[in-house]
């Protein structure tokens, strides 16, 4: 019986949420009719909205546009002047793109294949064939997605492999023409700077590093893995593709013309330059932007790095004070301390007097730490080393 109550009671309150207590009920249809006794006005103003078109709604375009990709400084290593625009390119920007260099785009092709086909290989296959021996060997990322996105293999000069079934015969000779051109490079840059060039016809002075991954399809860059330190950086422009560089200046999205070759000047340079010269960090980073239009092409980012040994020393090479620099730069010593850290990347009117920018430092462990701390593109992992 109280249950019976309760839901009477219930019911009997339904009317007064709906209505209000002691309302009157809603209007007839027939009480929604307009009035007839509405003025002229109203009606010339009803006839009024109703002959105005019906307004046509659009909402904006939310969609971001990247950013215009910028068009290097494009120099002729056959110019008689290629050593002041080498100079000017990696003095401003850090990076160019160069064209008559003598590397065919056949040879560079050939390479390609070679290079896709160990992307091709089994898992196991590829560790056994290039066991990790930091930085050299395969690597791939934790967190590999299924295209294989995020594997990288890193080689020397010789292109050396575990072992005697592949043929790298292409990839190895456009490793050595790729690190020709880039010693080359330095070797010019050097001139225009004013010192010796440090790496001299020594072999054992310097090394090269072949890293390849693999291009991403779409126009979102997809940074993986670490930095690696570097003096010269090469890459060869087989396709239309586009770059985002991590320059001094921030995230640099670029555009190279084809068959030209993208030099990017490294860390090193930097340092060696006592500042003059801008960088642009390089290493397994850098992979190029394939075309969203055609994913069914397949095809690998191939970068050269011309950088130093595991145990080298690195320090500013100043034309007035290293008279005889050995090849790391570290012969001389400073010639006063200063009190003042420098600000940006180190000028060149620091260079007057006679002082470094740069203390010295051991490759190996700048290397490590740049590697596999994975530092924020707005850290300098050099600023810990300026004086």
């Amino acid at each position: 019986m109280a249950s019976s109550a309760h839901k009477q009671q219930r019911q009997l309150h339904l009317p007064n949420i709906c209505v209000g207590g002691g309302a009157a009920p809603p209007p007839t249809p027939s009480n929604n009719h307009p009035s007839t006794s509405a003025s002229p006005a109203a009606d010339a103003l009803s006839r009024l909205l109703h002959s105005l078109p019906s307004p046509t709604l659009s909402l904006p375009n939310t969609r971001t546009r990247s950013p215009s990709a910028t068009r290097p400084p494009l120099i002729s290593l056959s110019n008689p002047n290629r050593n002041e625009q080498i100079l000017s390119s990696a003095s401003q920007l850090g990076f160019f793109q160069l064209t008559n260099h003598g590397i065919s785009s056949q040879l560079a092709h050939s390479a390609e294949l070679e290079a896709l086909s160990l992307f091709e290989l089994e898992r196991d296959k590829k560790l056994s064939c290039f066991p990790k021996n930091w930085p050299l060997g395969y690597e791939a990322e934790e967190e590999e997605d299924e295209e294989g996105n995020g594997e990288s293999f890193c080689l020397d000069s010789a292109c050396y492999s575990d072992s005697n079934e592949l043929n790298l015969t292409s990839l190895r000779e456009f490793t050595r023409a790729m690190e020709k051109v880039g010693l080359k490079i330095f070797e010019m840059l050097a001139a225009a700077l004013g010192f010796e060039n440090p790496l001299g016809d020594d072999p054992t002075w310097y090394c090269s590093l072949l890293w390849m991954s693999k291009n991403l399809h779409g126009n979102k860059p997809v940074l993986s893995g670490g930095f690696y330190p570097y003096i010269v950086g090469l890459h060869y422009q087989i396709r239309p593709s586009k770059h985002t560089l991590i320059a001094d200046a921030g995230s640099v999205p670029i555009s190279a013309e084809v068959g030209s070759i993208l030099v990017t000047l490294g860390d090193i340079a930097q340092v060696w330059s006592n500042g003059k010269t801008k960088k642009v960090r390089s290493g397994r980073p850098m992979a190029g932007l394939g075309d969203e239009k055609n994913k069914s092409d397949e095809s690998i980012s191939m970068i050269l790095l011309v950088t130093l040994p595991i145990d080298s020393i690195i320090s500013p090479l100043i034309p007035k004070l290293d008279n005889n620099n050995n090849k790391n730069g570290d012969d001389a010593e400073n010639t006063e301390d200063d009190n003042n850290n420098s600000e940006g990347q180190g000028q060149s009117h620091d260079d007057e007097e006679g002082r470094k920018l740069f203390e010295s430092f051991s490759f190996e462990d700048y290397a490590w730490r740049v590697y596999h701390e994975r530092l924020l593109f707005k850290d300098d992992p050099l600023d810990r080393y300026r004086i």
